[in-house]
């Protein structure tokens, strides 16, 4: 008789478990051992599914006869987990009583979650150079009003904040195209040494003015690759605007590009992009969270040179794009490197 049962909830591909009229577990599928133990059969389930909301359905579906629903929260020891139960009734059969589901909705929750703190993160990065934009015309129209000097001060400032919101909305509009495209494996092909070649060339001018010595080693001979020309272009132009930016005066910054030859990172042949600075390098507790949306290692500095916080999240998507590999290292007081490993073919 138990075995029937056992045979229909082990067929569950959720883990299922079944309680009968004396309000013990009669069987459980694997399932279910693996989450709540495996000496759950035969005991009451109140000593299974501790948790109150869930003991009221089971009680409720034994009571009324009709479904009932109740979250279920645990810890798989990594993260929190949150699983949808479900406890129905069964009045037919040799076995009545209650067969209780639990339906896994962890990553629903983590999306919910991370839709969450994404749009709060855009409206405070919105929010603060829109109210510096109002506060200052404000200011033009009033005391202001008959000040040139201050007129001009107030624009220039206002110019700045107003570029801060453009490339914050250009880098989400970016970072939304990447995001779509990311399963689309491409199929053009990529001449990856006159591509690194040309984004460096576009730099002169910026290193220049950040005092930074930009150095470069490429291969003698074209390495071409297949790929998509604007995005690896973006990826370049992200990681070494990067290192100009916050390795500081008198930095250098290498940008070496090695391959083709075997990749273990990518299981074949690839090519290895590598971006290091002499700069004042990154705390470790920082590398995890890098590629984060929003996430600042000096949220304050990162404002002041213009950053939106999303350029290596970019980054990370156009690789994973490009089925390739992203690596950070860096000691602090000796720099940082990037290095991006992509597949040939």
């Amino acid at each position: 008789m138990v075995a029937d049962a056992g045979s229909v909830v082990a067929a569950v591909p959720l883990p299922a478990l079944l309680v009968s009229r004396d309000e013990r577990i009669v069987s459980a599928n694997e399932e279910a051992l693996t989450l709540l133990g495996r000496a759950i059969e035969g005991r009451h389930f109140i000593t299974a599914l501790r948790q109150p909301q869930i003991i009221e359905a089971v009680e409720a579906a034994f009571r009324d006869g009709k479904p009932a629903r109740a979250r279920y929260l645990s810890n798989d020891g990594r993260q929190d987990t949150s699983f949808l139960v479900f406890a129905r009734p069964l009045t037919e059969g040799t076995t009545p009583g209650v067969l209780v589901c639990l339906e896994d909705e962890t990553h629903r929750a983590h999306a919910e979650q991370m839709r969450r703190d994404f749009v709060a993160n855009v409206s405070h990065e919105l929010k603060t150079p829109l109210t510096a934009l109002i506060g200052f015309i404000d200011t033009l129209r009033g005391p202001a009003r008959t000040d040139p000097a201050a007129q001009e001060r107030f624009l220039s400032i206002m110019e700045s904040e107003a570029g801060r919101m453009n490339r914050l909305v250009s880098d989400l509009l970016s970072l939304s195209r990447v995001e779509a495209e990311e399963r689309v494996r491409p199929t053009a092909r990529v001449e990856m040494r006159g591509l690194v070649a040309g984004v460096v060339r576009a730099f002169e001018t910026l290193a220049g003015d950040a005092g930074v010595t930009i150095e470069t080693e490429l291969p003698p001979e074209d390495i071409e690759i297949i790929g998509d020309t604007d995005q690896l272009r973006q990826v370049l132009w992200n990681l070494i605007e990067n290192a100009v930016k916050y390795a500081g005066r008198d930095a250098t910054v290498r940008v070496m590009l090695t391959g083709p030859g075997y990749e273990a990172k990518v299981r074949g042949h690839g090519v290895r992009l590598r971006i290091a600075d002499t700069g004042p390098g990154i705390d470790p507790i920082h590398i995890p969270r890098l590629t984060e949306r929003f996430y600042r290692i000096d949220t304050h500095r990162s404002r002041e040179k213009g950053g939106t916080g999303l350029g290596l999240a970019i980054v990370k998507h156009i690789v994973n794009r490009h089925r390739g590999r992203l690596f950070v290292e860096s000691t602090p007081g000796q720099g940082t490197e990037f290095t991006v490993v992509l597949p040939v073919g």
